[in-house]
């Protein structure tokens, strides 16, 4: 059973970089594999997740092509990325005995489920991992906007934001060697200082629901776990 720190439901957004491993672009598979273990691992301490997972790592290696696209196509063109990202995190938490459902904002009723949210609620209440696919099916928002939309919808405890850094800093780490990491921020810190945790709509979303964003290593060996119980390291924004 979780710990007493631990959050009751979360929504971890993952990047679609962070499922490439050292690929230039795709889905790495031991990445995805260990990725599916550390949720498997959380869901087994009895807490509800679920998840919106980016584009990046199909987008990209198309974006060459896709250079001339008229933005609103190219948006619609990374929703659906999203979706095969999704189909295949659903499919390793499955063979790993974990019930997940993916609903998706663009209705695609052959592969996955529409998004519902009451729907949603309840495959949560019943133990079942739910991905959100198509972000928020609107182009010109972001996989954050919509991970902080559903965090809202979903009256998640917290957001997990599983990044290739173990938290905010002010520069970017690994140019750096200098740069500072923050313990905890406010809401405002973030859109004043501009440190790019997540897009200033997707700050403001969480800001006015009262939802704290935790940002964390997904790279870390447990780390998703160690965060769920307010263990490891880690920036609370909040």
């Amino acid at each position: 059973m979780p710990t007493e720190q631990s959050f009751r439901r979360i929504l971890l957004k993952l990047s679609g970089e962070g499922l490439m491993g050292d690929r230039e672009f795709g889905l790495d598979a031991a990445t995805v594999e260990r990725i599916a273990q550390e949720i498997c691992d959380v869901h087994a301490d009895g807490v509800q997740v679920c998840l919106v997972i980016g584009a990046g790592n199909i987008f990209r290696g198309v974006s060459g092509a896709a250079a001339g696209i008229e933005r609103t196509s190219a948006d619609y063109m990374g929703m659906l990325a999203t979706v095969i990202n999704s189909l295949a995190v659903q499919s390793v938490l499955e063979s790993k005995g974990v019930p997940t459902r993916v609903q998706s904002a663009i209705p695609m009723t052959t592969v996955c489920e529409p998004y519902i949210r009451r729907r949603a609620v309840r495959h949560m209440e019943k133990g079942r991992v739910v991905i959100f696919a198509a972000g928020t099916g609107n182009p010109f928002f972001t996989t954050d906007t919509a991970a902080a939309l559903r965090a809202a919808e979903m009256n998640c405890d917290a957001l997990l934001k599983g990044t290739q850094v173990d938290g905010v800093y002010d520069a970017d780490p690994k140019k750096q060697e200098n740069a500072q990491r923050f313990e905890t921020l406010s809401y405002d810190e973030v859109i004043t200082r501009d440190l790019k945790v997540m897009d200033t709509s997707a700050i403001a979303l969480s800001r006015e629901n009262g939802i704290p964003i935790i940002v964390f290593s997904i790279h870390e060996a447990g780390g998703l776990r160690k965060v769920v119980r307010g263990e490891g390291t880690f920036t609370r924004v909040g």
